[in-house]
C-alpha cells in the first residue's frame, strides 16, 4: 500500500475555490480503481491549511491518478491558490492492522 500525505497552505482570498478545487479532486479520486482513501480537511487550528490523506493499493493506482484529467487541473489552478509551499510525504506501507479504541 501506498500512503500519501501531503499540507497545502492557501491564501485566505482564494480559499472559497481551493474548497471547490479539492473537493472535486477527492471526489473524482474516490472512483479512481486502486483507490482505497481519499480525503481532503481543513485544519482545525488554521481553516486555510488543508491536509490531504491518500491510500493507494499499489504504485500503479498511484500513477494513474497522478495522470488523471482531473489531478492535472488540480496540479495546473494549485500554485494560484497557495500560501506557501506545500509539504508532501510518501509512506510505502508493508502491513497495516485496525487499532480497537
Amino acid at each position: 500500500m501506498l500512503v500519501v500525505y501531503a499540507v497545502f497552505p492557501i491564501a485566505a482570498e482564494h480559499r472559497e475555490r481551493a474548497t471547490e478545487l479539492f473537493g472535486e479532486l477527492a471526489e473524482s479520486s474516490r472512483e479512481e480503481e486502486g483507490v482505497i482513501e481519499y480525503r481532503v480537511a481543513a485544519d482545525i487550528d488554521d481553516e486555510n491549511r488543508f491536509r490531504f490523506f491518500e491510500q493507494y493499493e499499489d504504485e500503479a493506482a498511484f500513477g494513474a491518478h497522478a495522470e488523471s484529467d482531473h489531478f492535472e487541473r488540480f496540479e495546473a489552478e494549485l500554485p494560484e491558490l497557495l500560501a506557501g509551499e506545500p509539504a508532501v510525504t510518501r509512506f510505502e506501507v508493508a502491513s497495516a492492522t485496525d487499532v480497537e479504541l
